[in-house]
């Protein structure tokens, strides 16, 4: 912290250097004889003394926690007949010794040798770390500051260090979204080599219970995943039932038809629905629709559980009414005021023109707004355990209980998991079936939008 701090503290001086610079090395201040403007010769410096400092900064930081474990760890007694698994905790419990949280119950005699060194060496780290890094952040400082002069192109330095750390951006969000693949498809690959792939992909039972002991009963496991996507499906059907219709018709009265008074007051309440928790939507379906479903049902007699697809499909759907409304308001109201003018030119009523010009113009991006609903409604957890309950029914009745995708992931990872057996494997092989799938849906909206989107100009 401090290490930062003094970094930060170095770099901001380095900006107030450069920026005063330039201005002592003109007449009269005038500015335009500057290459740049003053405050750019400060960005630069700026810059140069904060990265360096904190690539370096990060860098000593890894390798000297590696370091220093290898270190302590020598000195264990028997460390090599130790687990790798037990070797973590003892390494923590090292860590707890040296920082005197664990009373004299819980101290090991045989880590008092390696407690101390371990702080020895940490306090040898943090005088090092902060003399190496304050002094290079200073050195850069002298360096850099020489170098500024009338004729130095400050302004394009600084430009093209923002070009390239734009770029560093973008590189590490495709490595993410490629490490996220890559990681759920060997993980799914070590499943599919103990489960068959037929079995997971067109199973019609999911009963993921794996036995702890010889001999018990389900010690096998069934893992087909046709009832969880079923029910995935059958929610997400029914929350954009809800939520389509209400979030677009909603998007065009506050667009063209509601006054502005009343638009400033509506638009903001319906986008606090986007800001209420989902255990809060969970409560309410558990306690209140859910019971009102069911009393509903019985006095025109039907059978309808209190935890049923109606239930969560319901109460998600009224939960991404915003995701719809908001963007479909605001995509209606950017298409073009001269093709509404032009409309109404032509004899054209208000209702036409919405379904004839502004409709057609808005379609790539309410089906945008409908996607986003979509992927949000086949992501949600919380009002599925609470108002849908866990149990994998392959059924398309919306009165019975059933999971999703989701709430399957999470109860295979609840708790202290060895991924070595096909139950944890399973979240894995699940979530990548739900990317691909949801990656065709992608694809199927974007020919929809190619097929009907209109250029203006």
């Amino acid at each position: 912290m401090y290490v930062v701090l003094a970094i930060l503290l170095c770099s901001f001086y380095g900006f107030y250097i450069g920026k005063k610079k330039p201005l002592k090395l003109i007449q009269n201040k005038d500015l335009s004889k500057l290459n740049s403007n003053p405050k750019y010769y400060g960005y630069y410096i700026f810059l140069w003394c904060l990265i360096p400092a904190l690539i370096t900064f990060f860098t000593l930081n890894f390798f000297s926690n590696f370091l220093i474990k290898q270190i302590v760890l020598d000195l264990v007694p028997e460390i090599e007949t130790i687990s790798k698994t037990n070797i973590g905790f003892i390494y923590d419990q090292i860590k707890n010794m040296a920082s005197e949280k664990v009373d004299a119950f819980n101290t090991d005699e045989k880590l008092i040798l390696a407690s101390e060194k371990y702080n020895e060496l940490i306090s040898i780290y943090n005088a090092s770390i902060f003399l190496i890094c304050t002094c290079l952040s200073a050195i850069l400082l002298i360096f850099f500051q020489k170098k500024i002069n009338i004729e130095f192109p400050a302004r394009k330095k600084v430009e093209k260090f923002i070009e390239f750390f734009l770029l560093i951006c973008s590189i590490v969000a495709v490595l993410t979204t490629i490490g996220i693949i890559l990681s759920l498809f060997f993980e799914s690959l070590r499943f599919f080599k103990q489960i068959s792939f037929l079995d997971f992909i067109f199973g019609l039972h999911w009963s993921p219970q794996i036995a702890i002991r010889e001999g018990q009963v389900g010690s096998s496991g069934v893992f087909g995943s046709i009832p969880v996507l079923t029910g995935t499906f059958l929610i997400t059907f029914i929350a954009m039932i809800v939520a389509v219709p209400v979030g677009i018709f909603s998007a065009i009265y506050l667009s063209d038809y509601a006054h502005k008074k009343v638009r400033s007051t509506l638009k903001p309440l319906i986008e606090i629905l986007a800001g209420i928790p989902t255990v809060v939507y969970g409560f309410f379906a558990a306690l209140t629709v859910g019971p009102f479903i069911r009393m509903t049902g019985e006095s025109i007699g039907l059978d309808i559980v209190s935890e049923s697809a109606l239930c969560a499909g319901v109460v998600m759907g009224i939960m991404i009414i915003p995701f719809i409304s908001s963007l479909s308001d605001d995509i209606i109201l950017a298409v073009p005021q001269n093709l509404k003018d032009g409309s109404y030119a032509l004899g054209a009523t208000k209702s036409e023109t919405m379904k004839k010009v502004i409709l057609p113009a808005a379609l790539p991006g309410i089906v945008g707004s409908i996607l986003l609903a979509v992927s949000r409604a086949i992501g949600e957890t919380m009002i599925v355990v609470m108002a849908a309950g866990m149990s994998a029914r392959l059924t398309a009745n919306p009165f019975e209980a059933v999971t999703t995708v989701t709430v399957q992931i999470v109860t295979l990872l609840v708790g202290d998991q060895e991924f070595d057996n096909p139950k944890t494997l399973a979240a894995f092989a699940l979530g990548l079936e739900l990317f691909i799938l949801t990656l065709f849906l992608n694809l199927i909206a974007l020919r929809v939008v190619r097929k009907y989107r209109e250029k203006y100009e």
